[in-house]
């Protein structure tokens, strides 16, 4: 059942760019600097004649990192007063977005794998009534990808776009890259079950993934995702207990465990 919205954003639209510090440190900033030197919305960027607000949720962070920098820079700060989890915090920003009449979420990672410049590739379908969902891609010709240890490579090149596929019969690409855009005003449809403990931690994008994927419409198209140096750390995911927190929202909603 297709619950698409085919109708295109009204202009200027209201694009919301949120990324999400824990203890990210100078990879954080980083980021936003990156935000705001891509100049999006500024005279000549790609997005001109729009409204952008940069939203970061510090999800208890123990370092003054994300504080520090929205006095310098003057972006929207939601604090979560302990660690809460990225499903938590994108919660939060979904929420935030609706109450505030934004049209589009853009969710970026806040440990500058992604580049802020190739955001108006993400949301032009979503502006021009394509999509509702868009999801970047890495593998797909014309992105890109720097090193990454293999098993990292075969578990988000092969093996979750596999299990993504049989559990929705959808194919992408690239189903654990976080750099995605996405339609808010699909958030009113009452088959969204947001307010779920579980989805507190990576779940939260999961669960996203398969409702976008089977039914609304999506496309997939290439960005970069690079990789910070290894002594600045790759991920926080844990390996078991993250890897069963990315798998299980497409086994319990593929199943009918949950919904």
């Amino acid at each position: 059942m297709d619950r698409s919205d085919p109708s295109p954003l009204p202009r200027p639209a209201r694009i919301l760019i949120s990324t999400y510090a824990y203890n990210e440190n100078i990879k954080i900033e980083a980021v936003i600097k990156r935000i705001y030197k891509a100049d999006l919305a500024g005279h000549g960027g790609q997005l001109h004649g729009n409204h952008i607000e940069v939203v970061v949720v510090d999800d208890g962070s123990s370092d003054d990192f994300p504080s520090s920098l929205q006095e310098e820079y003057g972006f929207t700060l939601l604090t979560n007063d302990i660690n809460k989890g990225i499903g938590y915090s994108i919660r939060r920003v979904i929420r935030h977005g609706m109450n505030n009449g934004s049209d589009i979420l853009v969710i970026m990672a806040g440990n500058n794998k992604d580049n802020p410049a190739e955001i108006p590739r993400l949301v032009q379908p979503v502006l021009e009534g394509e999509a509702d969902f868009v999801q970047g891609s890495r593998y797909l010709p014309g992105g890109r990808y720097g090193a990454m240890p293999i098993y990292r490579r075969i578990a988000t090149q092969y093996v979750h776009p596999m299990v993504t596929a049989l559990v929705t019969g959808k194919r992408l690409r690239d189903t654990t890259n976080g750099f995605r855009a996405m339609r808010l005003s699909v958030f009113n449809d009452p088959i969204w079950n947001l307010d779920q403990e579980w989805l507190d931690h990576y779940g939260m994008e999961y669960y996203l993934l398969y409702y976008f994927l089977c039914f609304y419409r999506y496309i997939e198209v290439p960005v970069t995702k690079i990789y910070p140096p290894k002594k600045l750390g790759y991920t926080k995911i844990a390996p078991l207990r993250g890897w069963w927190d990315i798998l299980r929202p497409l086994l319990y909603l593929g199943l009918g465990i949950r919904k």
